[in-house]
């Protein structure tokens, strides 16, 4: 079977997050028809080589995946359909107990696909639209499951010299392969940790016993207390490599306090805020909730355009209600600066706009449905007061 440029139905996007696979393999044991693509132009980057970690060097590659592996051409789309010349061949990657998983640990760009292969090597694959690297996702993660199966399941003898392996390097690395541990096992021993940045908003929550994210508290508290008079707050980023530093603190769950000097920059703490609502794997928004949204502030009559949009929220999860409502009061705190921070509630909505709601699938108008979003930030912020029962600032 050849895929190239598949006309799929769109797929749900979980944004930063999508750890599961989207696929179902058939019954146990059945090997797949391979699977291949002839070619793309994905952006590549590889991190690491045999367990050493290497500087990270985004490139545009022509990537191709062929029955057992994906091959990297670095200059065109002529080069990865012709012969090359003799003596040259391609980078690839042998994708036999290969691991694919979406990750936001390694980038801080969107739709990052990270592939581990067993020798310890780890790659990066991103491109801009999802449709196409979930895609690649799902291709990859297929290919490797079958040559997993295939592995486990030929019947073939070996030959006098592989059975004079003393060393036994094929039973090993087999056994490596079915002997994987699971993600749950892995957690269970502490060895992976239930992240803060990338968790579900409920299951935040319910493990902190709380409706509003301690993290999202500390943030607002800092902002508060040093950031309200700070030019350009939350529209001014931050140091990304401080702001990555503070995310794995704050997802190895290890004490920190934000008024330490390493944290001086507001910047930082209002970069890692915004980051933390980016990364949720659905927005504060709830998906099922954003075309209601949309339809609402089309209403024409301002009181009840504000009725609406009060019915709205008070239907929304009891955490993405009181998160909302300790950020709107925050962001209306914010607005008592404004002559200071020179902040509006316009500069505002562009900047929480698409940071805090998106549909949930990649389709229609991106333009069309930033406007939307901007446009009912600014009106929820502008009459937070009545939607969430605020004392008037």
């Amino acid at each position: 079977m050849v895929l190239q440029d598949p006309d799929l139905p769109p797929r749900p996007i979980s944004r930063h997050r999508r750890n599961q696979s989207q696929h179902n393999i058939g019954g146990a044991g059945a090997v797949e028809t391979p699977v291949v693509l002839n070619g793309e132009y994905l952006n590549k980057a590889k991190i690491s080589e045999g367990g050493k970690k290497l500087r990270k060097n985004w490139t545009s590659t022509w990537v191709v995946l062929d029955t057992d592996k994906l091959l990297f051409y670095k200059d065109s789309k002529q080069e990865a359909l012709t012969n090359l010349k003799p003596g040259c061949s391609p980078d690839g990657m042998d994708l036999c107990g290969a691991v694919a998983e979406w990750t936001t640990e390694k980038s801080s760009r969107k739709n990052v696909l990270q592939i581990t292969t067993s020798s310890g090597s780890e790659f990066l694959l991103q491109a801009d639209n999802y449709h196409t690297i979930s895609k690649w996702h799902d291709a990859i993660k297929r290919t490797a499951d079958n040559l997993v199966k295939v592995f486990k399941s030929s019947k073939l003898t070996y030959s006098m010299s592989d059975s004079a392996d003393k060393n036994g390097v094929k039973n090993r690395l087999k056994k490596f392969i079915t002997r994987r541990p699971s993600m749950k096992t892995l957690q269970e021993k502490g060895i992976i940790k239930d992240r803060v940045f990338g968790c579900p908003l409920l299951a935040l929550c319910e493990r902190e016993g709380t409706t509003v994210p301690n993290f999202v508290r500390q943030c607002v508290e800092a902002v508060e207390k040093r950031g309200l008079e700070a030019d350009g707050i939350y529209r001014v980023s931050g140091n990304l490599a401080t702001i990555q530093k503070l995310r794995f603190l704050v997802d190895q769950e290890v004490e920190f306090n934000l008024d330490d000097s390493q944290w001086e920059d507001i910047h930082v703490v209002t970069g890692a805020l915004k980051m933390f609502f980016r990364e949720l794997p659905e927005p504060l928004f709830p998906f099922p909730f954003f075309e209601l949204f949309v339809e609402a502030i089309k209403t024409k009559e301002c009181k009840q355009k504000v009725q609406v949009m009060k019915k709205l929220v008070l239907q929304l999860p009891k955490p993405n209600q009181d998160t909302m409502r300790v950020l709107f009061r925050h962001l209306q705190t914010i607005l008592t600066c404004s002559q200071k921070n020179l902040m509006s509630t316009q500069g505002i909505s562009i900047v929480f706009g698409p940071t805090l709601m998106w549909p949930e699938l990649d389709c229609g108008n991106m333009a069309v449905n930033m406007v939307y979003q901007n446009q009912i930030v600014e009106f929820i912020l502008i009459e937070s007061p009545e939607i969430f029962g605020l004392q008037k600032k």
